[in-house]
């Protein structure tokens, strides 16, 4: 079995991957800030540090760490930290793998469908298609690109470009299960692209022994919703009341700022490259929250 190095696995995703992975008879080691278990070890990217005992003998890195993209408002400060958090420890993982002249089999990082930018288009985007100009698209660029860094030690490296997430313990749902999102946001129209989170690991899961699976994949399904398509089937899901009017564009332009555009734009994403090599278990919606929220 792999020995795997998760980055960013005590986040929402990374805590149910460990399970997975530990269940197929894998094991996993974290990189965390304050390591508190056998299989933690620390690391500080902005003193470029890791302990080099995290990397004893393993074979993947799945690297998921990164700043909450919705968590905060924009600031200045802000979206260097969203940058740096993927970016520069992206960065300090290739230098300590060229470093110590580690062998990988694979290194699998997170992206994001916000490559293809904050914006709602009819085009329904596919990976080879080129991304916008904004913000979330340059995150995921330069995001992609420190990722490819490990081609270039021969390493198979996979990117999982992510809809939104959805998962009983937290994250978006547990967000918008309330009553300022069982609304309409701006005119509803703007797409949202989603993947229960029982999917998103297991495709992690399968990239593990499978560098066949290398390159770019949009990690959504096919199911294409909208804002308000969603809200309903959100509200009918929990017996909640769908509320009749929309909250205006500028309301949450002026109480988030800049932030708003992910939840005011979104397009559509083509799952097709990863059905190709995954069968969701969850590819509706509607199938989808009844399994989240029973």
């Amino acid at each position: 079995m792999s020995k795997i190095l998760i980055s960013g696995g005590t986040g929402l995703v990374g805590m149910q991957l460990q399970n997975l992975l530990k269940s197929k008879g894998h094991e996993v080691s974290i990189l965390t800030r304050n390591p508190k278990k056998a299989n933690e070890f620390s690391w500080n990217i902005k003193e470029g540090i890791i302990d080099e005992n995290a990397f004893a003998n393993i074979t993947h890195i799945i690297h998921l760490a990164g700043a909450g993209i919705a968590d905060k408002r924009w600031s200045g400060k802000r979206k260097q930290e969203i940058i740096d958090s993927r970016v520069a420890s992206a960065n300090l993982l290739f230098n300590y793998v060229k470093k110590l002249n580690i062998k990988l089999e694979g290194f699998i990082s997170a992206s994001g469908i916000g490559f293809y930018g904050a914006h709602t288009f009819d085009t329904i985007f596919k990976e080879d298609d080129a991304p916008y100009n904004d913000f979330i698209s340059k995150v995921c660029i330069d995001w992609e690109n420190a990722a490819k860094q490990f081609e270039t030690l021969n390493i198979p490296v996979t990117i999982l470009r992510t809809g939104v997430v959805l998962s009983k313990e937290g994250g978006a749902l547990s967000k918008m299960n309330t009553p300022l999102f069982l609304t309409a946001l701006g005119n509803g129209k703007q797409y949202f692209p989603w993947i229960h989170i029982d999917d998103l690991c297991k495709i992690y899961a399968k990239t593990i022994n499978n560098s066949w699976l290398s390159g770019i994949y949009n990690c959504t399904t096919n199911n294409h919703q909208t804002n308000i398509s969603f809200t309903k089937a959100l509200a009918k899901a929990t017996g909640k009341i769908l509320f009749p009017l929309n909250v205006p564009s500028f309301i949450l332009k002026t109480v988030l700022g800049e932030l708003s555009i992910i939840l005011l734009a979104g397009s559509r994403i083509s799952a097709n490259k990863i059905e190709s090599v995954y069968t969701f278990e969850f590819p509706d919606l509607k199938e989808a929250l009844e399994n989240l929220l029973k």
